[in-house]
């Protein structure tokens, strides 16, 4: 059925005029609320689109400083931080993670390599005691756990995603080495210098300009059943502990608190402006954030699988790269394989392409219930593409 389109505020480039039209049908097709899209090509800015509202009353419309959390397109900024590190000499890829952090030794762990964090082939996918939300917000206790916890499978042999624990793990070997808690190393190293409006986790002096999230419709209960009890253990301990919902999201306890794989608060500009520093070769507009064999590293595959956390409704057969995801035969990233980009839970994501020198970021507020791949996220990929 389809909607009203909302005024669209903000500039497309004649050229990306497709992009304008995508993001348009969203909001009359496929049920948008609030949204805003970033494209970058060839180191300019050619589409920076906002509208609808940032509340689900419908009584704030989305301005272009509209922040919002963009769930797992966060695990880009974290896995940028330890790719900093790795450019400076300070972090091996290929070193034990207890090399860093010590006690990650416990539970036959002590030769597990830091880039099977990064890859998701830790085999840490989630906590196997009972995990609170409260809990989830004490760094301290969170990473201890992980530290002592036995891995799921034999790590480095499959693939499984790390939904919530992905940020601490990587997180903590940045803390161990830089004194910082990621966000801040962000904050310090990527975003402050580069006036990039984005922050894991959300100053309190900024709640203002935060989107309501509004969660996708619940499945029957029939529904939800089937779908838990094909789910293994490692599945339920990665998605469902602790189950994180968009109104959990809503609250300053969420806001505040340090969560590096999911926590993200940001513009879609912003977005773009993160993930376009794999596209350039480096480069966060005039300044070297990486070097260019760095930002390439960050696309090098670790091989394609079977996920055994998403199973095979998730892009078919994945392969992450070093804290991203291959765009692959199914085109998650657009038509070209070696294109990278990370989604978020209900739609938002980040895309990087250095050979076509294009990256996109897009937000939005109401959440699809696709973990990848949402339609609103396709249509916009495919309409850049048809421009390029």
């Amino acid at each position: 059925m389809s909607r009203p389109v909302p005024q669209i505020e903000g500039h497309c480039d004649v050229r990306f005029s497709t992009v304008r039209t995508a993001f348009e049908e969203n909001f009359r097709e496929r049920g948008e609320l609030g949204a805003a899209v970033t494209v970058q090509a060839g180191g300019e800015t050619v589409v920076d689109l906002w509208g609808g509202w940032a509340d689900a009353a419908g009584t704030r419309p989305w301005q272009r400083d509209t922040l919002v959390n963009v769930w797992s397109t966060t695990k880009g900024p974290t896995a940028l931080c330890a790719h900093i590190l790795a450019d400076r000499g300070l972090l091996d890829l290929d070193a034990p993670v207890a090399s860093y952090w010590p006690e990650f030794a416990a539970a036959g762990k002590d030769t597990l390599p830091v880039r099977h964090l990064l890859s998701h082939r830790a085999g840490l996918a989630g906590l196997r005691e009972p995990h609170t939300l409260a809990e989830l917000y004490d760094w301290e206790l969170t990473t201890g756990r992980l530290a002592a916890t036995e891995p799921w499978w034999e790590p480095g042999t499959r693939s499984g995603y790390h939904a919530m624990t992905y940020g601490f793990l990587v997180g903590e070997v940045v803390r161990r080495i830089t004194g910082l808690l990621p966000g801040e190393f962000l904050r310090q190293e990527v975003t402050g210098p580069g006036g990039v409006d984005f922050t894991i986790g959300l100053p309190e002096k900024e709640a203002g300009r935060a989107a309501e999230l509004v969660h996708p419709p619940a499945a029957a209960d029939s529904e939800q059943a089937t779908v838990f009890s094909q789910l293994q253990p490692a599945a339920l301990a990665a998605l469902v502990n602790p189950v994180v919902t968009a109104a959990d999201a809503n609250t300053p306890e969420w806001r505040a608190a340090e969560i590096p794989a999911a926590g993200g608060h940001g513009t879609a500009r912003a977005v773009a402006a993160l993930y376009g520093i794999v596209a350039s070769g480096g480069l966060l507009g005039e300044r070297r954030v990486l070097s260019a064999g760095a930002a390439e590293r960050v696309r090098e595959g670790q091989g394609a699988c079977h996920d055994l956390v998403l199973g095979a409704g998730f892009r078919y057969e994945t392969e992450a790269a070093l804290g991203l995801w291959l765009s692959g035969p199914n085109g998650s990233y657009g038509p070209n394989p070696r294109a990278v980009g990370h989604d978020g839970f209900g739609g938002s994501f980040g895309l990087a392409d250095p050979e076509a020198g294009v990256s996109l970021g897009y937000v939005m507020n109401r959440m699809g219930p696709h973990i990848s791949d949402d339609p609103r996220k396709m249509a916009l990929v495919e309409a850049v593409y048809r421009a390029l």
